[in-house]
């Protein structure tokens, strides 16, 4: 990866706090205004086969469940590789996310597929005692560590809320770095779990104590929890990344996942991101939409505008 930093931006939160870092108080009712205005934008039908082939080749494939098997990954790595076997011109999506265990399944299966390099599709894995982002911290750098030196190019980790929300920020803000310094390598993507912060206050305050401990990517949810990513939090993680590039010339990518199904809803996603940072996020570098369940969606779609026919949904493999 190349569109953000490898760097830690600050080494204590206290150095964050005195360097000019600031955390911009959200207005409410304009931020949801303003999303809702967002959602309403049409996309032209010139531009929908490029935005459907965009969303594709942004998408983290994951699969998160105490029944995944190596075969269920080595299937999610074939259609990360090919999401329609039927036709060359769908792209590859970025990445296939997994639990530390299946690490070396995914990077087998997608080196035996496509050779050396994955193919284009890295491989992410959750660590750091995810969902929860509790536990001793030592065995959560383990855990991080063996996920990196059994091949994962990026790391999910999960902010310890109950440190954040306890307004321990020095805590949650070391925890953080340490779990970059630990990522070695691979790029680390910080899960605020936005549904469990309570305010757009809150989440723009993690937001930047995720990207100043050094965080590449920040991400709305884990979508194991009943709210997970809408557009006003898109858009309030998306105020907060371009502010934080603004203050300190470091550029920072965003996820959104939990809840996206539909191709409508990862266009929508797509207008806010340019609309607020520009044309350089959408790539997968900087901007990764976690939605596993609409790339079907995105795929029948995409056939409607090249056939004019939907294609039948049996047709398609369900992860």
């Amino acid at each position: 990866m190349t569109g953000v930093s490898d760097e830690i931006a600050f080494r204590t939160w206290d150095d964050a706090v005195h360097g000019g870092i600031s955390v911009a108080p959200v207005d409410a009712v304009m931020l949801e205004a303003r999303a809702a205005a967002l959602a309403g934008r049409s996309v032209k039908q010139a531009s929908k086969r490029r935005a459907l082939d965009l969303a594709i080749r942004c998408m983290d494939l994951t699969t998160l469940e105490g029944i995944d098997t190596p075969g269920k990954v080595r299937a999610l790595c074939a259609k990360a590789l090919r999401p329609d076997p039927r036709d060359p011109t769908v792209p590859s999506v970025a990445a296939v996310c997994v639990y530390p265990e299946m690490v070396g399944v995914a990077v087998a299966a997608l080196r035996d597929s496509a050779g050396p390099g994955h193919g284009g599709v890295r491989v992410a894995s959750v660590a750091g005692a995810c969902p929860s982002g509790l536990g001793p911290l030592p065995s959560r750098l383990d855990e991080i560590a063996r996920a990196v030196d059994a091949g994962a190019d990026e790391i999910d980790i999960v902010l310890n809320r109950s440190a954040f929300l306890s307004g321990d920020y020095r805590r949650a803000f070391d925890e953080i770095a340490a779990s970059k310094r630990a990522c070695g390598a691979a790029h680390l993507k910080t899960i605020l779990e936005t549904g469990e912060l309570g305010s757009y206050d809150q989440i723009r305050r993690a937001s930047v104590l995720a990207m100043a401990a050094g965080s590449d990517f920040i991400k709305t949810s884990t979508g194991k929890i009943g709210i997970a990513a809408t557009l006003p939090t898109a858009l309030c993680m998306s105020e907060a990344i371009r502010e934080f590039r603004e203050q300190t010339g470091r550029a920072v990518g965003l996820k959104v996942a939990g809840g996206i199904r539909t191709a409508k809803q990862a266009w929508q996603y797509l207008v806010v991101i340019d609309e607020t940072l520009g044309s350089h996020w959408l790539d997968p570098e900087r901007f990764r939409i976690g939605a596993s369940s609409a790339l079907n969606d995105i795929l029948m779609q995409r056939q409607w505008l090249a056939t004019g026919r939907y294609q039948d949904p049996d047709d398609y493999t369900v992860d």
